[in-house]
């Protein structure tokens, strides 16, 4: 015992005195901090619904480059042959090496969660549930890393496999990107992931109902993280001329592969896959669709195109061929209408671009006191009261674009607002007449509204203005075809009523956390 806290004592020293191990460990958490900062800004709590991303980025990062790069380069200057020779046994000299590097990750993630109190994310809602479902994720991750740092030969190769790891956890697994944004495939993936897994358990801990929404991701952590650690010490080497590619335990490796696969299958049983709604083939039968979605393709086409021959741009759901142009929205007819538009090319409503939730769908607890926000401020909102009807209709359609492009968890609820809105202030046939106008010219209107968000939580719309006019045109069909009946899914009972009795159903639970005023 006395040669374990020794060693560990040793670790930490020699860990803050090392410039770069300080970066990595501690500035490049506050780094993901800051960013994540500024890429959510828009959210009514700043970082808490994702503090399960950025603390699995700072334990990601400080075990599978950290730990490894530690253990390598001091093999490549003899310092584990020495150890060998010291009068303490192997795993006592490993066990002090990696306790060391998980009280460095614990105090990174504290400084995370000091540093987002600080900027006003209310504390975590079950503290003891945080730290149980961190240290799970060090066990699985510090596990991948002592197999790195037994296969790698020198420091540039931990480097080469920490990114093998490092990078497809972030885009794929849960980690940076939402589960929620990313194709079919990539939420399959993404179950043979820890990084998914890690998410999971620590946000259950944040904004969630605690440990006991997290059983299957602590146990798929375990077993990875087991797996991890047999591997590591299968392939267990004290001495840099031993190359890992002469080394006779290489099958190793296997067990580690094996055991992310095992929770993959077992995470695809759960159904942990289908993180959104899938939509069905349009050629096998529209029955077969869900509530709310037309026969469209699975692959929706690209927002928008510019035509060849004018270079004037042109929504996805516009008619190939020439376009009968009116002269103004106020002379739109039925036919033109008809003739300019297949409403059968737009994006699904359970898709990534401009997605509208289908009416039984219920917004989570922690979105309905935004989606009340946006309700109740919208009828006094300024240019949603300009005189010019176009301009006042385009203006509300930037009230659904903008979480649609930032990705908000409020997105598949505002376009039920803003159309019930449209509906009560603007008359039917004028309606219908400025949607199809505004999808033929999107690039047409004033778009000085987008920095007049912040009644809504929502800060300065996008800098590229041409998404936001590629999505309001999409938008436009969208509402469009609901208004004359070609596409079915829209109901004011689902888009607002379920809202507001989300709010009387949560109003006295836990949801918002301290500091948000209701």
């Amino acid at each position: 015992m006395s040669g374990f806290m020794e060693q560990f004592r040793l670790s930490l020293v020699l860990h803050f005195r090392n410039r770069m191990a300080l970066f990595y460990g501690y500035l490049f958490p506050v780094i993901f901090l800051v960013a994540f900062w500024v890429l959510y800004r828009h959210e009514l709590v700043p970082i808490a619904r994702h503090l399960g991303e950025l603390l699995t980025v700072g334990v990601l990062g400080g075990a599978c480059f950290g730990l490894p790069t530690t253990m390598v380069s001091e093999r490549e200057r003899g310092v584990w042959r020495c150890y060998r020779l010291a009068p303490v046994s192997t795993w006592s000299v490993v066990a002090s090496v990696v306790a060391a590097r998980y009280v460095l990750l614990l105090t990174a993630g504290l400084l995370q969660i000091t540093l987002a109190m600080i900027i006003g994310m209310p504390a975590p809602a079950h503290v003891f549930g945080i730290w149980v479902a961190f240290t799970c994720v060090a066990f699985a991750f510090l596990g991948l890393g002592l197999m790195i740092a037994m296969m790698a030969d020198n420091v540039p190769a931990v480097q080469a496999l920490g990114q093998c790891i490092f990078l497809p956890m972030l885009i794929i697994g849960g980690v940076a990107v939402p589960l929620a944004s990313l194709p079919p495939w990539a939420q399959y993936l993404s179950a043979f992931f820890p990084g998914r897994y890690a998410v999971e358990a620590l946000q259950a801990n944040v904004t969630g109902d605690g440990l006991d929404q997290a059983l299957f991701s602590l146990l798929a952590l375990t077993v990875i993280g087991a797996a991890g650690w047999a591997a590591g010490a299968g392939l267990f080497r004290w001495d840099a001329g031993e190359r890992f590619a002469g080394r006779p335990g290489k099958p190793w490796v296997m067990v580690a592969v094996v055991g992310a696969v095992a929770v993959g299958v077992a995470g695809g049983s759960r159904g942990v896959w289908q993180t959104m709604p899938l939509v069905e083939s349009a050629t096998d039968s529209t029955a077969q669709l869900p509530t709310g979605v037309t026969s469209a393709p699975n692959v929706a086409p690209a927002p928008s195109a510019l035509d060849d021959r004018s270079g004037q741009r042109r929504s996805a759901a516009m008619a190939p061929g020439p376009t009968p142009i009116p002269v103004g929205w106020q002379t739109v007819t039925l036919q033109q209408i008809n003739a300019g538009i297949d409403f059968s090319r737009l994006p699904p409503d359970d898709g990534v671009v401009t997605p509208i939730a289908l009416p039984e769908e219920a917004p989570k607890p922690e979105t309905v006191i935004e989606l009340e926000l946006i309700r109740s401020r919208l009828p006094q909102w300024k240019p949603g009261l300009v005189t010019d009807p176009f301009q006042r209709v385009r203006n509300h359609l930037f009230v659904a674009i903008v979480p649609d492009l930032f990705q908000m968890p409020t997105e598949r609820f505002v376009p039920h607002i803003v159309f019930d809105r449209l509906k009560a202030v603007i008359p039917k046939d004028d309606l219908i007449k400025i949607l199809y106008w505004i999808a033929l010219h999107p690039d047409e209107g004033d778009d000085t509204a987008l920095d007049e968000l912040h009644p809504f939580g929502f800060g300065n719309g996008p800098s590229d203005v041409d998404d936001v006019r590629d999505r309001t045109s999409i938008y436009a069909v969208k509402l469009l075809g609901r208004l004359l009946g070609k596409i079915q899914g829209h109901s004011s009972v689902s888009g607002i009523c379920v809202a507001v009795c989300a709010i009387a159903q949560y109003s006295t639970e836990t949801w918002p956390p301290a500091g948000i005023h209701r």
